[in-house]
């Protein structure tokens, strides 16, 4: 199962997924990298070590089968965005000062591959571009990323892979197990190599409902 960035066309589980121009103008800018508010991390025994990582139930409710994250933070990278779902039209330029997520794909605590991406630019996730710049991104291993969803809940995850020049989705799609898939290009529009960090699920817990609806303000920045 392989998939192209331009255009993006997957086909997994029977469902056709088409991702045009999945981030191919990505580009990044010197402006200051905003500071994220301090988080701090859930404490629960709920996740496996090893294994598919926290699902709250064996037989997701109707609220976790609607459940979409709501916002993405690493504090070791000063991350911290809101997450949004991307444009209706799928050749629509993303989005700014937010991250998306890519629909077909899972949702957190789904036992799935959840799949969100943001622009390499300050403010979003040009830390992550940053640092994979730095001996394969090696730093990055062990970090935590926290994703907070719609039905308050907190998700917790620690990176544990990071690839550089990537052209395709076929892994996160093929995903049968809880994984969190962080994506962001690598330069100016055009650029068709894209970087992928993959976090492991650690825990999860309830959320403060302000602490999971941050207020999102998507800009169209072509």
């Amino acid at each position: 199962m392989r998939a192209r960035f331009v255009p993006a066309i997957l086909t997994a589980a029977g469902v056709t997924l088409v991702v045009a121009g999945l981030l191919t103008y990505t580009d990044a800018v010197d402006t200051p990298l905003r500071s994220s508010p301090s988080v701090t991390p859930v404490e629960s025994s709920s996740a496996s070590p090893g294994g598919s990582g926290p699902s709250p139930s064996a037989a997701p409710s109707a609220t976790q089968a609607k459940r979409v994250a709501t916002r993405v933070a690493i504090p070791a990278l000063r991350i911290d965005l809101p997450v949004v779902r991307p444009p209706r039209d799928p050749k629509a330029y993303p989005w700014c000062n937010v991250a998306m997520f890519i629909q077909e794909l899972g949702q957190p605590g789904q036992g799935r591959a959840t799949y969100l991406y943001a622009h390499a630019r300050a403010g979003m996730f040009l830390p992550i571009l940053d640092a994979s710049r730095r001996n394969d991104g090696r730093q990055m291993k062990g970090m935590l990323v926290e994703v907070w969803t719609s039905d308050d809940m907190l998700f917790l995850y620690e990176i544990v892979e990071v690839r550089r020049h990537q052209l395709d989705l076929g892994d996160a799609a093929a995903a049968t197990t809880e994984e969190l898939w962080l994506q962001t290009s690598e330069g100016p529009a055009g650029t068709p190599g894209k970087t992928q960090v993959i976090a492991r699920p650690l825990s999860f817990d309830e959320a403060e409902h302000a602490a999971a609806h941050p207020r999102a303000k998507p800009v169209d920045c072509r």
